[in-house]
């Protein structure tokens, strides 16, 4: 009988608690926020140094005139002046998610002022969609509090779960461009990151469990300083490549944070470029996101693989691919309601989840300086 009840109550009661909120695990958020804003602005900068030093050395190769002597190499890198990008996309959901594969659009800009060729301020704001495996499709087991073993099972499809997921990133950063030893440009960039979000509906209010206790949490905000260096490691006509590394920190610490170490973000770029017009390019990066419910930080790996067309001199059209989940928080999705109380129903329930893995694809069109597009 206790079976049948909770097949009857627990799919409205646990559509009403995921609705509001989502259990925070992992996605490619915060990397790929780095990915996105930061390290093409940084490859920008060091392709321009390692253009304008190449062409130093080829006119020192050469023996000047008598009475021409030769020139001083060209202070260049960063754009001086005013910069921008501005694009809208829309996004779809790959993979069994037992849910609509249509995720909501999303809105990307950026605004920078360069100082002089070396430093440079910059102000952006990014958004990125998924819609995470595990919540929409498999069977659970149903537990009340305190009781070890489960007294039922729910099946997550016919429960009507909405976790299409909008992160929205703020962005504040610095870049400053070093040329070491007078051939290897690195920029370093001093980065504050503001993140919020959006989970199946306006905000990302999340009931846990903290020590036996309810604890109502913003799941997925929180804010990272971080000091991001990018040093190339490959520059041909056709080929670019560059490695990022970035300890960052938690601003202050929230929800069930424990601790607040460096944490440290990699991420790889790589880039062909068939064309003067397209690049395709491939973006492997091992972070580590610490939000609210996580009690020490996940282990993330994700990959973006894209291509972008210059359409004219300042539009530009781009597909990525990307996709990734935690190596430490598994199994992925949802798995486990506990009933607080199951008279009359299956009320206040807690839930629990593993990881969150989520692949989609992203279609952008976009305006912008073509200094800073991500070619």
């Amino acid at each position: 009988m206790l079976r049948r009840f909770l097949g009857r109550t627990a799919p409205l009661a646990l559509l009403g608690v995921l609705c509001a909120a989502l259990p925070a695990a992992a996605d490619p958020g915060m990397g790929s926020v780095l990915g996105s804003q930061l390290v093409p602005s940084a490859n920008s900068a060091i392709k321009t140094a390692i253009r304008e030093r190449k062409q130093h050395d080829a006119d020192v190769a050469q023996v000047p005139p008598i009475q021409q002597p030769a020139k001083a190499p060209a202070q260049t890198g960063l754009p001086i002046g005013w910069t921008y990008m501005a694009d809208f996309s829309a996004a779809w959901s790959l993979g069994n998610t037992g849910a609509s594969d249509k995720l909501p659009g999303g809105f990307d800009a950026m605004f920078a002022y360069g100082f002089s060729p070396t430093l440079r301020a910059e102000a952006a704001y990014y958004e990125v969609q998924h819609y995470p495996l595990g919540f929409n499709n498999g069977v659970v087991p149903v537990y009340v509090q305190g009781v070890a073993n489960p007294i039922g099972t729910q099946d997550l499809s016919q429960a009507g779960i909405d976790v299409a997921t909008k992160d929205k990133f703020t962005l504040l950063m610095l870049e400053h461009l070093v040329t070491i030893a007078h051939k290897l440009p690195i920029v370093i960039t001093p980065t504050y990151v503001s993140r919020t979000s959006m989970i199946g509906g306006p905000n990302d209010t999340q009931t846990v469990e903290a020590n036996g206790f309810p604890l109502q949490i913003q799941a997925r905000t929180a804010q990272v300083q971080a000091l991001a260096v990018t040093v190339p490691f490959l520059s041909t006509p056709k080929m670019f490549g560059t490695f990022t590394v970035a300890p960052s920190w938690l601003v202050h610490r929230a929800g069930l944070n424990q601790e607040n170490k460096a944490q440290f973000y990699s991420i790889l770029y790589l880039e062909y470029r068939p064309t003067d017009r397209t690049t395709i390019f491939f973006e492997p990066q091992s972070s580590r996101d610490y939000l609210p419910a996580d009690v020490y930080a996940q282990h993330l790996n994700a990959y973006f693989l894209g291509i972008s067309h210059r359409l004219t001199r300042n539009t530009f059209v781009q597909a990525v691919l990307n996709s990734g989940g935690p190596s430490n928080y598994k199994p992925y999705g949802l798995t486990g309601i506990y009933c607080q109380q199951i008279v009359p129903s299956c009320t206040n329930q807690a839930i629990t989840a593993g990881g969150l893995h989520a692949t989609q694809i992203q279609l952008q069109f976009g305006i912008g300086t073509p200094s800073v597009l991500p070619f």
